[in-house]
C-alpha cells in the first residue's frame, strides 16, 4: 500500500476523501466537502488519486463506486480557488504528478454514482468512471465555455468518444446544464434512480461484479476498450485471440466453466500487483 502524499492545504486529507472497503470487494470512495458541495481542491486531488491507487493494488478490492456526500457530486473546481487561478494568483502547480483522468489508469472497475450537481473537474471524473447512475435530482454541464476555459482535462476527447461528436459538441460550446433523464437519452449515463435508491443500485450493480466477474477479465475488458480507440478492427481482433491464449488466463477461464456446470459462486483470483 503506498503512502498517502500530504496535500498543499491545511485541509486534512483523510476527511476530504472517505475510503471504505465491504466484505464483498466493493470500495466506496465518497468526495467528502459536503459544506462546499463537494466542490474540487488540492487537497481532495491528490487524496482521491491517492485513494484510486490504493484501491487498485489491494487485492480485496473487486470495484469501485463513486460518490458524493450529502446534496452534490462534484460542481467542478472550488470557486475560491478558481478565483485565485483567474487573477494570476494560483499557486505552485509543482505537486501534480498525475493527470486529471488518473481513473483511466485504474484495473478495476469504475462505477460513478452522481448524486446531485456534476460540472467541470466533476464531469470528468464521473466521466472516466466505466459506468455512470445518476440520481433523478442530478444536473451536469462541462461549464468550461461559461468560464471562459477550453475544452479542460481531456473532456472534448472522453464526451466525443462517449456521445458522438455533435451531442458533445453541444454540451461542449453551450456549456449547458443538463437533466438527469437528458443525461440518460444523450447515453452520458447508463441509469436514473430515485435519490434515496442510488447509492444501494450503484453498490449492487458494483457487488455483482466483484464476486461474479473475474478481476483479470475486468481488467484486460477496460484495457482492450481503451486500446480500441485508437486501432483498427483487425488489430483489436489480433490482441483479443492473443489475450485468449495467455496462459495466466487460464485458471479464471476453467473456474469460470466450472462454476457454472456445478450451479455455484466463482471463486475468481484477485489481481496480482500491478508491474512497473
Amino acid at each position: 500500500m503506498t503512502e498517502m502524499q500530504a496535500p498543499p492545504t491545511q485541509e486534512p486529507a483523510e476527511e476530504v476523501v472517505l475510503f471504505e472497503v465491504d466484505g464483498d470487494g466493493v470500495a466506496t470512495v465518497t468526495l467528502n466537502r459536503p459544506d462546499r458541495m463537494n466542490a474540487w481542491n488540492d487537497a481532495m486531488e491528490i487524496r482521491y488519486f491517492d485513494v484510486l491507487d490504493v484501491a487498485d493494488a489491494d487485492p480485496s478490492v473487486r470495484a469501485i463506486v463513486v460518490t458524493g456526500a450529502g446534496r452534490g457530486f462534484c460542481p467542478g473546481k472550488d470557486m475560491a480557488d478558481l478565483e485565485k487561478v483567474s487573477q494570476g494568483s494560483g499557486q505552485d502547480q509543482s505537486w501534480r504528478t498525475r493527470p486529471m483522468t488518473h481513473g483511466l489508469t485504474v484495473r478495476k472497475p469504475m462505477v460513478a454514482a452522481i448524486n446531485g450537481g456534476c460540472a467541470g473537474i466533476g464531469l470528468v471524473q464521473a466521466l472516466v468512471c466505466d459506468v455512470r447512475f445518476a440520481s433523478s435530482g442530478a444536473r451536469l454541464a462541462t461549464s468550461f465555455a461559461r468560464r471562459g476555459l477550453p475544452a479542460e482535462f481531456a473532456s472534448s476527447w472522453l464526451l466525443t468518444r462517449l456521445i458522438g461528436t455533435g451531442r458533445a459538441m453541444d454540451l461542449l460550446l453551450s456549456a449547458r446544464t443538463v437533466t438527469a433523464d437528458e443525461a440518460l437519452g444523450l447515453g452520458l449515463v447508463n441509469w436514473v434512480c430515485p435519490p434515496d435508491e442510488l447509492l444501494p443500485a450503484a453498490l449492487t450493480y458494483a457487488r455483482d461484479l466483484a464476486v461474479n466477474c473475474a478481476p483479470s477479465s475486468m481488467a484486460a475488458i477496460k484495457a482492450q476498450v481503451a486500446a480500441d480507440w485508437h486501432r483498427t478492427h483487425d488489430e483489436s481482433l489480433v490482441d483479443a485471440v492473443a489475450r485468449v491464449a495467455e496462459p495466466a488466463g487460464r485458471p479464471d477461464f476453467r473456474e469460470g466453466v466450472a462454476s457454472y456446470l456445478e450451479r455455484r459462486p466463482p471463486r475468481f483470483r484477485p489481481l496480482p500487483p500491478r508491474i512497473g
